[in-house]
């Protein structure tokens, strides 16, 4: 198996027409090759899922998007243009936050704080900047009404929310910095199905406020009920980029295993 007919078939749209791509992406860890020769175009405003077995290589592509990684070879694209990042804050100056499986929430501190921390609002005060109490409040409230539709609230400790909410958390401190392109790292795991519910309907609400989204996941049913489209990932090759309407979970799960199309 090659990924060499996706590389020759995404071109166009990774020059031109997409959100955020790759051309011919190789990383390497040493002398483990993590990605080869992956190129995939995420267009504006969809849910692209990336799944993959453990080892596939899709954490080494979502931090290659998100700035961590930097690719040993290829070319990154945004907004049609070339880019490299060195850092994660490379990545957010052009608007792609990330938010990772581990949360990071600090639970004794309150939504607001947790939403803000590193970025808060601030007035100054002579030559002192200080930060403003008010607007973080307000625009922590903003933020969760806007984009999440739900009613949190930003002075209560977010231990003292359910799991679900803290992953509403983290992703409105992604929401905070202003991003065009959110990136999820499994985002439902280890969650009830009512906690589950409650992200996925975010997500939809993400998609319908114009975000472009990457879902890294394994679940198939967060995968069918959510993205647009699939790219499949088998030991650092992209076997496939499809339609999530036209697959079937069967055929997904092939190509997942064996690297090859059925």
């Amino acid at each position: 198996m090659s990924s060499s007919n996706q590389s020759s078939a995404e071109p166009e749209l990774t020059q031109q027409d997409a959100k955020i791509a790759v051309q011919n992406v190789k990383k390497l860890f040493g002398r483990i090759v993590a990605l080869d020769d992956v190129s995939l175009a995420v267009e504006d405003n969809e849910i692209l899922a990336l799944i993959g077995d453990n080892g596939a290589g899709k954490s080494t592509l979502m931090n290659i998007f998100c700035g961590n990684h930097e690719p040993t070879d290829g070319q990154l694209y945004y907004d049609g243009e070339p880019v490299s990042f060195s850092s994660p804050e490379d990545a957010r100056d052009l608007g792609i936050e990330t938010v990772y499986q581990d949360l990071a929430l600090m639970g004794d501190l309150d939504v607001a704080t947790n939403i803000f921390i590193g970025n808060f609002p601030s007035r100054t005060i002579g030559p002192i900047n200080l930060i403003d109490w008010d607007r973080t409040y307000d625009e922590a409230e903003n933020i969760i009404q806007t984009h999440l539709k739900r009613d949190i609230d930003p002075r209560a400790e977010v231990d003292f929310h359910s799991g679900g909410e803290r992953q509403l958390v983290a992703i409105a401190r992604a929401l905070a910095f202003d991003p065009e392109v959110v990136i999820l790292d499994e985002p439902t795991s280890a969650l009830s199905v009512d906690a589950t519910n409650l992200v996925h309907d975010t997500i939809t609400n993400l998609k319908r406020n114009g975000h472009t989204i990457i879902l890294v996941s394994h679940s198939m049913e967060e995968v069918f009920s959510l993205a647009d489209r699939v790219a499949v990932l088998h030991q650092g090759e992209l076997v496939d980029v499809v339609q999530t309407d036209s697959v079937t979970q069967d055929e997904l799960e092939h190509m997942m295993t064996t690297g090859t199309r059925p």
